[in-house]
């Protein structure tokens, strides 16, 4: 089951936390989240999951930032979000897709009990022009059955910034 956008509503400062919220953003099933200003990108175009791969900070100004193909950015999300009892997802928006943009397409899933701006890993498949602020992807929620442990790791949990790959090398 997926909440509705008014059941949204109903859920938060209870299960559902989107700080800043704005009614505007929300939709029949689902909320928009928008794009913050700063980016990473790689500093190599080969990364390697045995070592750390370096990036270098980008600032989506208000007159636009080019994106090239080939390339990786990772971005977040102006909200921070706050999930329980719910397994949070997130999808980007058909309007960007639309123009050759994707946005978070191997990691949707959230975990129940996350809490933290959403780290967004961004490519394009033709150059585009983006802007800070835009309505770029969309977060809803599934209702969870069975008994389930909250999200605690420390790994992403509570993050205040974009959040690179974390090293595989323990699992290699």
């Amino acid at each position: 089951m997926i909440l509705s956008g008014k059941e949204i509503v109903k859920r938060l400062k209870t299960d559902i936390s989107i700080e800043p919220f704005d009614v505007r953003q929300l939709n029949p099933n689902s909320y928009n989240l928008r794009l913050h200003e700063d980016l990473l990108v790689y500093n190599n175009s080969i990364l390697d999951m045995k070592i750390e791969n370096k990036t270098t900070p980008l600032t989506i100004p208000k007159s636009g930032l080019l994106l090239e193909p080939n390339k990786l950015y990772l971005g977040r999300t102006v909200e921070y979000t706050k999930t329980h009892n719910y397994v949070p997802m997130l999808e980007g928006r058909s309007s960007i897709g639309r123009l050759g943009m994707f946005i978070h397409v191997t990691a949707g899933f959230g975990d129940v009990g996350f809490e933290g701006y959403w780290t967004l890993e961004i490519f394009v498949i033709q150059p585009l022009i983006i802007y800070p602020n835009v309505e770029i992807c969309q977060i809803y929620y599934h209702a969870i059955d069975g008994d389930f442990e909250r999200y605690t790791s420390g790994k992403y949990q509570k993050n205040d910034s974009i959040q690179p790959s974390y090293l595989f090398k323990d699992f290699l």
